[in-house]
């Protein structure tokens, strides 16, 4: 079977500034700068930021490869840490602004469409230690000034933007979970943080409302949406799982697209007595203030089942997965290596939500990817990594994804993660997810199979579907 994409589809891979451009002649260091400074032993092979792809170095010759493979739209980000020399006066770093206005009409020289992200999770350690990150309302005025500063400069010729990608990852790596720096542990911070980065989000467009040059221009937000799937049908499953879905998708989907956070969640929270401190003005800019174009990054589904204490049991502190917990579905597929569960068809049901909730914004999926450790054992004799397994499962993904917009989906891309094997936040270089793989000895890059078939791919725009996947999903499609 082949399928038919629409013709402006956008067919492209995203990355980011700090996992690959490495730390020459940065000013200031980011959060995981500063994490791999302090504590190399987190990081896989003690491997840190600190050359990454060398994108800073080699983005011209990197870009002509990204073209090799196919890419019409990449998606990276502009470093905060890199861009501003004076982070409290805002004052730009004149080589920072250089670099990336050379960055940026390269990729219009090859008919790239660059999309910029305006944080990957690398806040400048410096306004953390100063002032708390986050956790300040002060730190969000001055990324929207950053913000303000990027559509300055660059708004002439960018015309995609988004202001944060994965916020959520922010908030659990580095507040609840401890997988990130810096590494806090607390409930109410992490409501905090995540208020404070939904209204810099805002703040960000309101910027964008009065600076942008370019009339095509358009703003959004990157969300990992991952619908949460209960464990059962019993009432209990099936609250956590609602629970689940407030917290990890809808905080900050509703307040973007919707302008509002959901009730279900403020009220949850101030009957906690973990609601997020805010004034009336600022709830008033979240309102005004809204996407045009959602990002989606999706990897794998959420398993939600009650948890193992009820949400009411005493002494204990307030974090917002009292209500829900994880669990391990038996049976399904799996990507071995990375420990995540492949399921296409949440893509489908991600699709039909947006058509269905929130208005049928236009959006598209800015990461989907395979990690796969040692994948060096996939070489073939010339060297070529024969990935077939990434290849299959981008198929499937796009398989569900052409189903949605045939039902009138407003998905406009597909976008991998990533374009070349990047560093990664303390996974350093374990799991490669490139269209091209990446020596990081010797810094030589090499398209891998995946990237001469998206670029077959992406010149028909026809996806080819055999009889394979087509009898594995026969009975769901």
């Amino acid at each position: 079977m082949n399928l038919q994409f629409p013709k402006e589809f956008w067919w492209g891979a995203a990355t980011s500034g700090p996992q690959t451009e490495g730390r020459f002649k940065k000013q200031h260091d980011n959060v995981f700068d500063y994490d791999f400074d302090h504590f190399q032993e987190r990081f896989w092979g003690a491997i840190g930021p600190d050359t990454a792809s060398n994108f800073f170095n080699d983005f011209r010759d990197d870009i002509e490869l990204m073209k090799a493979a196919g890419l019409n739209s990449v998606r990276t980000s502009i470093q905060w840490s890199r861009l501003i020399d004076d982070l409290e006066l805002g004052t730009l770093n004149e080589k920072a602004v250089e670099f990336y206005n050379a960055v940026i009409d390269e990729f219009l020289t090859h008919g790239i469409r660059p999309v910029i992200n305006l944080h990957h999770f690398d806040l400048p350690v410096e306004l953390l230690h100063k002032y708390g990150g986050w956790e300040s309302r002060h730190v969000v005025d001055l990324y929207a000034d950053f913000a303000g500063k990027c559509f300055e400069l660059f708004s002439d010729r960018v015309s995609d933007w988004f202001t944060f990608n994965e916020p959520m990852v922010v908030v659990e790596c580095g507040y609840l979970l401890g997988f990130h720096y810096p590494d806090v542990v607390d409930g109410k911070r992490a409501v905090q943080v995540a208020y404070h980065l939904q209204l810099a989000s805002s703040l960000a467009i309101k910027k964008f409302r009065t600076i942008n040059q370019n009339p095509a221009g358009q703003i959004g937000i990157i969300l990992n949406l991952t619908p949460a799937y209960p464990a059962s049908s019993h009432h209990a499953d099936v609250f956590a799982a609602e629970m689940a879905d407030l917290w990890q998708n809808r905080l900050f989907l509703d307040a973007s697209v919707k302008g509002e956070f959901p009730s279900v969640l403020t009220e949850m929270l101030s009957a906690e007595n973990a609601l997020w401190k805010a004034t009336d003005e600022d709830l008033s800019a979240i309102r005004q203030y809204k996407i045009d174009v959602l990002g989606v990054n999706y990897y794998h589904p959420s398993r939600i089942q009650e948890p193992e204490f009820s949400s009411d049991s005493l002494a204990q502190d307030f974090r917002p997965d009292k209500f829900y917990a994880p669990y391990n579905k038996r049976g399904v597929r799996m990507n071995a290596d990375r420990g995540w569960e492949i399921h296409p068809q949440t893509v489908y049901e991600i699709a039909k939500r947006i058509q269905k909730d929130y208005e049928n914004l236009p959006w598209f999926i800015s990461e989907n990817g395979m990690g796969v450790a040692n994948e060096q054992r996939f070489a073939d004799n010339d060297g070529v990594i024969q990935d077939d397994y990434r290849i299959q499962f981008t198929t499937e993904h796009l398989y569900w994804l052409h189903k949605a917009i045939s039902e009138g989906a407003n998905c406009f891309g597909y976008h991998v993660w990533t374009p070349i094997d990047c560093w990664s936040w303390r996974n350093s270089y374990k799991n490669r997810y490139g269209l091209i793989a990446l020596d990081i000895h010797t810094q030589v890059k090499t398209l891998k199979k995946s990237a001469h078939w998206f670029k077959s791919l992406s010149t028909a725009g026809v996806l080819e579907v055999s009889q394979q996947i087509i009898n594995k999903y026969a009975d769901d499609y």
